[in-house]
């Protein structure tokens, strides 16, 4: 009987420990889940949207020299406005982004070319190119808020991933925890039951 009983122990602690590592891999994979949607909300939806606010002051700028025929800002400030940008627009390269981002964003940068190359024509500040670069920046408008709305219904995804991971890890924790009530009722009327 000595084995029998080394037997029962033995597959009841087996028991125990093949559902530990089960919850503890499911745990394990929620986690990282939850992990990777906050960096995910962090790198690439709350820099991207402080990148598009940074493009839209200096675009605001912009529209601001054209809207008061300021000359000067075209001739002297400009070129490190447009420089700055690019670099604005490189780090935005970086993010990940959905297939509607980049369509979005491929729109802007195209927008903004032909706006740069409007500028060029911009020293004299005629009406037509006035006309013309007016039209580009309220079509580089157009371009950032649809960005910056793409950032809050991913961000709103990204939440609603981590909710459901975080849900997940509760409801195994308690299905845990009534299951190794089970398993310590079953392996209590192993240990105590004695065959006759």
């Amino acid at each position: 009987m000595a084995l029998l009983n080394k037997i029962k122990w033995i597959l009841g602690i087996l028991m125990v420990f093949v559902l530990i590592i089960a919850t503890n891999l499911i745990d394990k994979n929620n986690f990282v889940r939850v992990k990777d949607s906050v960096i995910t909300i962090y790198e690439d939806r709350l820099i991207a949207k402080d990148l598009i606010f940074k493009i839209s002051k200096d675009i605001h700028k912009k529209e601001i020299a054209l809207a008061t025929k300021d000359s000067v800002f075209f001739s002297q400030q400009n070129k490190a406005v447009n420089t700055h940008i690019e670099s604005l627009i490189e780090r935005f390269e970086k993010t990940k982004l959905t297939d509607v981002e980049n369509n979005v964003f491929n729109d802007f940068k195209n927008n903004f070319n032909a706006l740069v190359a409007t500028e060029a024509d911009l020293t004299h500040l005629n009406s037509q190119n006035k006309v013309k670069a007016s039209n580009q920046i309220s079509a580089i408008e157009n371009n950032l808020d649809d960005l910056a709305q793409i950032q809050i219904s991913e961000g709103s995804k990204q939440m609603s991933i981590s909710k459901q991971a975080i849900e997940s890890v509760e409801l195994f924790t308690q299905m845990e925890i009534y299951v190794l009530v089970i398993l310590a009722i079953i392996i209590q009327v192993i240990v105590i039951y004695n065959p006759k």
